[in-house]
């Protein structure tokens, strides 16, 4: 199981003078910002296109993306490129990442059970978030869930709430002046690992497609 203790945050790990995504991939493969690195296998950071059109923004790596270093790469991750191509959305605009970097977990037996992150987790891996979206030129920034969600917008949002609808990109963040960019958009839907829990996935699926081309139709 994790062991707990305050998390330093990872801002002494976040280079000051990143060029690329690949500057900070490569600083972040050692960061301690948090207890979680003790037990994952790796840091896992987002991957896609560096001039990408659309930044998908999730909770955490799963097990399967612990595993193999890559962000949406398990049964959560192929739902959701089926969303994206149902929605009408080229995957090779898309960069896709995680509020917080390491997978958390607790052990049972030979299990590792997925945990959500906690809020002290969600702030000290925010630096690299910010960070990402420094060198990043993004239309649409689509939200995955309640946990991106709380790192992007505040512990107030609620996806229930928000879902489906655009909302002015960073004037809605919690702390807008991180991120200097052009206004652009934002919208929030649920993870693609919710459709799979539902009791009707069909209905559930329906909904992401349906919020994946409300984004799509925001493209310039």
């Amino acid at each position: 199981m994790p062991r707990t203790e305050a998390p330093i945050g990872a801002q002494q790990w976040v280079p000051s003078q990143s060029r690329s995504i690949d500057d900070l991939k490569s600083a972040a493969a050692d960061c301690q910002g948090c207890e979680l690195y003790q037990d994952a296998t790796q840091t896992v950071f987002g991957r896609g296109a560096p001039h990408a059109k659309i930044v998908f923004v999730g909770e955490q790596p799963g097990d399967v993306e612990d595993q193999r270093g890559l962000p949406f790469v398990g049964p959560a991750g192929r739902l959701l490129r089926e969303a994206v191509d149902d929605a009408g959305i080229d995957p090779g605009d898309l960069y896709i990442t995680n509020a917080v970097k390491h997978f958390r977990f607790e052990l049972r037996g030979r299990r590792r059970i997925h945990q959500n992150p906690g809020p002290a987790h969600i702030t000290a891996c925010r630096p690299w978030l910010v960070a990402e979206f420094a060198q990043l030129k993004p239309q649409v920034v689509v939200i995955l869930g309640a946990t991106a969600g709380r790192a992007l917008l505040g512990p107030s949002f609620r996806v229930t709430k928000s879902r489906g609808r655009l909302m002015p990109w960073p004037g809605s963040a919690e702390h807008p002046e991180d991120f200097p960019v052009a206004e652009i958009q934002a919208l929030a839907t649920i993870h693609p690992s919710a459709v799979l829990r539902a009791d009707d996935r069909e209905t559930a699926y329906r909904g992401l497609v349906d919020d994946l081309r409300v984004a799509a139709g925001a493209l310039a």
